[in-house]
């Protein structure tokens, strides 16, 4: 496996919970958008996050780590880059990466920090298609949060969505304040709703296990062929 050093050029809060890394590679790192890296604590430990950007001229390299209390598996990353101003990363890794050489309507559905993966998908699809005259293909993204306060690139996705006119963002929130006049509930389920049938979409898919389960059942279900479903949990599920 090939490991990169990085430099940690910086650890922004974006909400109490999660932080945005940027990582500088000291060497050549290549990835393809919507691939994943893995932080090697040591040998025997490597801790897998996606990658949050398509690949950049620049080269730098985006993480959304969301550590909440108690969850020293992320924490402890965010404490190591602290400590040491660098980190050794493995990737890009995982075939759930965009594919963008023959355009489909696409649909990518994210849940909490499965937005990272999503965000990466998204550049990519925003990027090739703006060289597109003409029709370009319908692009949703369903983020689905806890509450309000966990949807923390809301503005951004909102402003994208605005300038690019075959982008929608429909934001899903499962514990919604009563100002929330959006949808409510499962992220996967308002998908469900909205479309009559998958079969002509591609699907991104990140989030947990058990979504992304329950998500290519009921989307099958809903037409959508199952070559055209993506996700690194469907390697383990």
């Amino acid at each position: 496996m090939h490991h990169t050093l990085c430099k940690v050029d910086s650890i922004v809060a974006l909400n109490p919970v999660v932080s945005l890394v940027t990582l500088t590679p000291e060497q050549t790192f290549s990835h393809q958008a919507g691939q994943y890296l893995k932080v090697v604590m040591d040998e025997d430990d490597q801790r897998p996050f996606s990658i949050a950007n398509a690949p950049r001229k620049d080269e730098k390299i985006q993480l959304h780590i969301g550590a909440e209390p108690g969850n020293s598996y992320a924490g402890e990353v965010l404490d190591r880059m602290r400590q040491d101003g660098e980190i050794t990363v493995n990737g890009g890794l995982g075939s759930a990466y965009a594919r963008t050489t023959v355009s489909m309507p696409t649909v990518l559905l994210a849940g909490g920090t499965g937005f990272s993966y999503a965000q990466a998908i998204l550049q990519k699809i925003l990027e090739v298609t703006q060289h597109t005259e003409g029709h370009k293909d319908p692009l949703f993204l369903y983020w689905g949060t806890r509450s309000t306060a966990d949807m923390y690139a809301y503005e951004e996705l909102v402003a994208l969505a605005k300038q690019h006119q075959h982008f929608s963002f429909i934001p899903v929130v499962e514990h919604p304040g009563h100002q929330w006049s959006g949808k409510t509930g499962w992220v996967h389920k308002a998908v469900l709703e909205d479309f009559v049938s998958l079969e002509p979409y591609r699907v991104y898919v990140a989030g947990r296990f058990e979504m992304a389960g329950i998500a290519r059942e009921e989307f099958h279900q809903q037409g959508l062929i199952l070559k055209n479903l993506y996700g690194d949990a469907f390697e383990f599920i």
